[in-house]
């Protein structure tokens, strides 16, 4: 189903205003900056974007409320909002697929244990998921097709488990967590002890709590605790292929970007940010609001806030200095070289005279 909009009820729409454009024109889609035809709408969400918003095919477009946009294309319309990117979420919205309708009900192939404790009014179980005994699902939680809920797993209210994601056995999670395909809640903390030269299992008996609004990408892994609680605190998102692992406290509101992985009881405050492939060591503490950088190591206590980078990560301008360092070896040795001649050629003089 196609759907258009003129643009004053576009920006009615998004919260913002119309600073350039008529009113009456009309647009029936959406794009990125640089893709964007005629008739679509799109965004600057990143002021690096500004040389394509002035070649742009867009007919229209949001931007920040305090951008000047010099030599934009005359037919380009602008609506001025506070924050591009989220305002740009209402017209993905309305031009985007409906949202998936919410179908209560326990598919026949679905193989759900006995004593499970659900309303089967307002809970959806997928094909061939399986739900194991003791098992409590709050209202409104949907579970998809082949995701696997472990005994004794406590799910609450509005939950979205995807297709194939798996909560292994009393592992507790909140309302309105998401867990998207193949990410698993509750595997066995990786710990050994070498004995007589063979690696021992130790047993790893806690459990895994994931509070409200918490969401966790494809393929990531949270193991269980030890004994105790690996826990994640509302509000964090968690991106695909991450590792917590066991005993780790996450707080609130952290993100956690892809391929990072954060080794057994370690501690991170609110609001916590770990860009992608960021590497922390185990019994470490991290403060509120650290934001480190790609790629960097962190192997020791982060304990004010900022940004830090490198590894091992530095506060960030001690880490770029440090990064930039090895750059300038080259230069150094041939300097160190030029040296040793000059050298080598003062002492053949002395030894000459």
């Amino acid at each position: 189903m196609s759907h258009s909009i003129n643009l004053k009820q576009l920006a009615e729409l998004v919260g913002g205003e119309l600073a350039v454009g008529a009113a009456e024109k009309v647009v029936t889609g959406l794009n990125s900056i640089m893709d964007a035809k005629p008739g679509e709408v799109t965004f600057l969400g990143n002021v690096r974007y500004v040389p394509a918003l002035k070649t742009t095919r867009a007919s229209a477009a949001l931007v920040p409320e305090d951008l000047e946009v010099l030599d934009a294309p005359a037919e380009l319309a602008l609506i001025r909002v506070k924050n591009p990117t989220l305002a740009f979420s209402s017209v993905i919205r309305f031009f985007g697929p409906p949202s998936s309708e919410f179908v209560p009900g326990v598919h026949s192939t679905a193989i759900v244990a006995r004593n499970v404790v659900f309303d089967s009014q307002q809970v959806s179980i997928g094909p061939h998921a399986v739900i194991e005994s003791d098992v409590t699902i709050g209202a409104g939680t949907t579970i998809h097709a082949g995701a696997y809920i472990g005994r004794g797993v406590k799910l609450g209210t509005d939950c979205v488990i995807h297709a194939n994601a798996v909560v292994k056995d009393r592992c507790v999670l909140g309302n309105r967590v998401i867990l998207h395909s193949g990410s698993v809640v509750g595997t066995d903390g990786f710990g050994y002890e070498l004995v007589k030269g063979r690696h021992q299992k130790i047993d790893q008996v806690g459990i895994v709590q994931i509070d409200d609004d918490v969401e966790i990408g494809s393929c990531t892994t949270i193991d269980r605790a030890r004994f105790g609680r690996t826990w994640i605190g509302e509000g964090t998102k968690i991106d695909n292929l991450v590792q917590i692992a066991h005993n780790c406290v996450v707080g609130k509101h952290c993100i956690i970007v892809s391929q990072t992985g954060v080794s057994g009881s370690t501690r991170l405050g609110n609001y916590v940010t770990l860009a992608g492939q960021v590497g922390v060591v185990g019994h470490l503490e991290v403060a509120d609001q650290v934001i480190v950088l790609a790629k960097s190591g962190v192997t020791k206590n982060l304990t004010e806030a900022g940004a830090y980078t490198g590894f091992p990560a530095r506060p960030i301008a001690e880490g770029r200095k440090m990064m930039a360092l090895p750059a300038k070896i080259p230069d150094l040795i041939e300097r160190v070289r030029e040296l040793e001649k000059k050298l080598a050629a003062l002492e053949g003089r002395i030894t000459s005279e």
